[in-house]
């Protein structure tokens, strides 16, 4: 039977999703717990190798139950939970068709950059979220993220270490909101969303800190368009760090869970 799982994860303490010879991992955590729960080895596959540090509220991934054991579909996620460390949790779990693959199924992806203005660390929102001394101008933030949704080649958009048959990709979406957070009231910040087919290497990052750059005013929309169009990596500012990212959501052609995933 091949399942579905809903994963929330805080990356902070993993080097990443995908299983490394050396390194703590999220598909590590979840294939043990498989194991440990059902007695079988099975291959758990996800929507996308999210990076160290960088955290997820909806990561989809699936793995095939072993013939013979027998769990209703909706018990798995506390079967799997009872196994895992406190900081990796299956939200929900249901059985799929035999030819759904988390990655290769997947449509959409929605990942989320928060940041904070303060002239202080606010060690409440540290774990989470990125500070920012200066708070940008929303509407030069806006103007930005424009530029950014639809088809483009993203190559400008991307660190170097990742191998990649094309580096255009499609953003349906690049939205900014006010943050909100109950323990530090008060405290300004914006969360960014961007929605997309897919994304290149630390390409969530990167957008992310052209936006603040324009915000700001240490960057043009001129040469985020330059860099658009040239591949010009050196034209945009530096890679913000993994903590304040985090995987939303992953969409597919059909509902999964009784709740969106």
């Amino acid at each position: 039977m091949n399942i579905a799982l809903k994963v929330c994860y805080d990356g902070t303490g993993f080097s990443g999703w995908q299983i490394q010879k050396n390194g703590r991992t999220v598909q590590g955590e979840l294939e043990g717990a498989v194991s440990s729960a059902f007695g079988c080895f099975s291959r758990v596959t996800g929507s996308g190798r999210t990076d160290a540090g960088v955290h997820a509220a909806g990561q989809i991934c699936n793995f095939a139950l072993a013939d013979g054991i027998q769990i209703p579909p909706g018990r798995i996620a506390d079967a799997l939970n009872a196994k895992l460390p406190p900081d990796v949790r299956v939200l929900e779990s249901c059985a799929v068709p035999e030819e759904f693959d988390a990655c290769r199924s997947a449509k959409k992806k929605t990942y989320r950059y928060s940041v904070y203005f303060s002239r202080r660390e606010n060690p409440l929102l540290e774990r989470y979220a990125v500070r920012s001394g200066e708070c940008p101008d929303f509407a030069r933030m806006s103007g930005c993220a424009r530029l950014l949704e639809g088809e483009h080649d993203f190559a400008a958009f991307s660190s170097t270490g990742s191998s990649v048959k094309t580096t255009v990709r499609t953003v349906y979406s690049v939205e900014t909101a006010p943050r909100a957070d109950e323990y530090a009231e008060g405290v300004p910040g914006v969360y960014i969303d961007v929605c997309g087919n897919g994304f290149l290497y630390n390409m969530v990052r990167i957008m992310a800190g052209a936006l603040l750059d324009c915000g700001t005013g240490k960057l043009s929309l001129a040469a985020v368009e330059e860099a658009l169009r040239t591949g010009n990596r050196e034209l945009l500012g530096k890679t913000l760090p993994a903590k304040g990212l985090t995987l939303l959501r992953v969409e597919y052609p059909f509902p999964l869970f009784s709740t969106s995933a």
